[in-house]
Order: structure tokens, then C-alpha cells, then sequence
């Protein structure tokens, strides 16, 4: 089986809205920026991603938190993202915290 596509835009092309997503790297460094990047071109709605956080206001999952892409959470660390505490104080992002290292 061949799994090497010609764009990041063919690598999300089947992904539906409501999937769930397990992003690697450790909030900042390490994640998949331009898989993040191709997901919201491709306007893909309603994730449920499972990673270390969800990054920051203008960088890795907190560009697809910004534009209202990710319905739940998990994850093991909020940090210092705005938008993430807005989005959970309004009732707008389901979050489930787990303890780091069990992720």
C-alpha cells in the first residue's frame, strides 16, 4: 500500500466533518502544522482531537479551536489559550483533562 499523497490537502480529503483526531507533538513543537493548516482550508468541522493541548491562539490547534473547528477535547494540558478559555467558559468546547503521562 502506497500512503505517501502530493499534498497535505489530499492527505485530509477524506476526512468528514465530526471525526476524531489524534495530533501528535507536545502542544507547539512536534505537531503536524501544515495537516493542521490543510484542515481548515478544507472548512472539515465538528473534530474531536485527542493531543497534549491545544496549542495557542494563533498556532497548531488553536487555529482550527479559532475558527469554531473543534467540538471536544482532550487533553492534558490548557496553557495559556485565550480562545480555549473562552470557547469552555461559554459552554461552546467540550474538555476532558487527563493526567500528563497517561495520555
Amino acid at each position: 500500500m502506497d500512503k505517501v499523497v502530493a499534498s497535505a490537502a489530499l492527505a485530509v480529503a477524506d476526512i468528514p466533518d465530526g471525526a476524531s483526531l489524534a495530533v501528535g507533538g507536545f502542544g507547539l513543537c512536534g505537531i503536524p502544522s501544515v495537516l493542521i493548516d490543510a484542515l481548515l482550508v478544507a472548512g472539515i468541522s465538528g473534530l474531536e482531537t485527542v493531543s497534549n493541548n491545544c496549542g495557542v491562539d494563533d498556532w497548531g490547534l488553536g487555529l482550527l479551536l479559532r475558527a469554531g473547528r473543534i467540538r471536544r477535547t482532550t487533553g492534558s494540558y490548557v496553557g495559556e489559550n485565550k480562545e480555549f478559555e473562552r470557547q469552555f467558559l461559554a459552554g461552546e468546547l467540550e474538555v476532558e483533562l487527563v493526567a500528563q503521562g497517561t495520555l
